[in-house]
């Protein structure tokens, strides 16, 4: 994959942010044009370490403070979303992969709905979670050998990805011909970025490696004969962004704030669908 250079290339400073969740040290995101797209840079060799925290979420079924409750309940929520989108789609037969899946409920859900799961999670812990919920994870894509799946799903994981085009590589060929590729990533575009800028929660340096656009994702995905067929968007997520981008600005989290500019944000990604996250739909071909 020769092209993977090109990412790094005639990159210009765009913002220095700071990594909030675990060592408070300083990475500047560059824009890098032809792809519309940021980069981190430069990213820790050990980059696996600065998942090991607390307050890293999504590999914890927490539900202990306000916050987590609040987290947990939209995910609840966001699942049954998923899994009727995952419905509506028409494939030959029902098998999926998730990368990045975390506790495993989305594919715990997926099952419950009569998909054939699989899925592929880094994190031992979060392994060790989705194993009592009878959900046996991969540790990487590299272990699943000769399978196509009907869709792959990569909620929140594009962007964690060091290298992007040769997983890109990876995923197409585990994708059925014709097959779906759900991808969500957070929008650099959306109204909430622009407005906490360098506190942006979504910037989330160095472990969103990538930040992506709609223009970013529509011209990586077409070097590999892929296509968006649609883009959805994550309401919910303005909202919890907004709120841990006013606990990096202020120290507090500020909820009737972060409403205000969740709410603010969605409102004006009408126009343009530019909101805080996005849904892609891509087909294969």
């Amino acid at each position: 994959m020769n092209k993977e250079i090109n990412l790094y290339k005639k990159l210009t400073p765009y913002l220095n942010c700071i990594d909030y969740t675990v060592s408070n040290e300083s990475y500047e995101v560059m824009y890098n044009e032809e792809y519309d797209m940021l980069v981190t840079s430069p990213l820790p060799k050990d980059l696996h370490n600065y998942y090991k925290s607390e307050n890293y979420i999504s590999h914890t079924d927490g539900s202990k403070g306000l916050f987590e409750k609040l987290y947990q309940a939209v995910k609840k929520y966001t699942l049954q979303k998923k899994v009727n989108l995952l419905n509506s789609l028409k494939t030959s037969e029902k098998s999926i992969l998730d990368i990045g899946a975390g506790t495993g409920d989305f594919l715990k859900a997926c099952k419950n709905n009569g998909w054939l799961v699989s899925g592929v999670e880094p994190s031992e812990n979060a392994r060790n979670l989705a194993t009592t919920k009878d959900i046996s994870l991969y540790k990487d894509i590299t272990e699943i050998k000769n399978q196509q799946f009907d869709v792959i799903t990569l909620w929140h994981v594009l962007e964690h990805v060091p290298n992007l085009q040769e997983y890109i590589h990876v995923i197409k060929s585990s994708l059925k011909p014709n097959g779906v590729l759900i991808v969500a990533v957070p929008n650099h575009k959306s109204f909430d970025a622009n407005y906490y800028k360098e506190y942006w929660a979504a910037y989330d340096v160095p472990r969103h490696v990538w930040h992506f656009s709609k223009n970013s994702i529509q011209k990586l995905f077409s070097e590999f004969q892929m296509g968006i067929v649609k883009i959805l968007p994550m309401k919910f997520d303005s909202f919890y962004v907004s709120l841990l981008s006013e606990k990096y600005k202020t120290g507090k989290m500020n909820f009737i704030k972060a409403f205000f500019i969740g709410l603010k944000s969605n409102l004006a990604a009408k126009k343009e669908n530019n909101y805080s996250s996005l849904i892609y739909l891509l087909k294969n071909s």
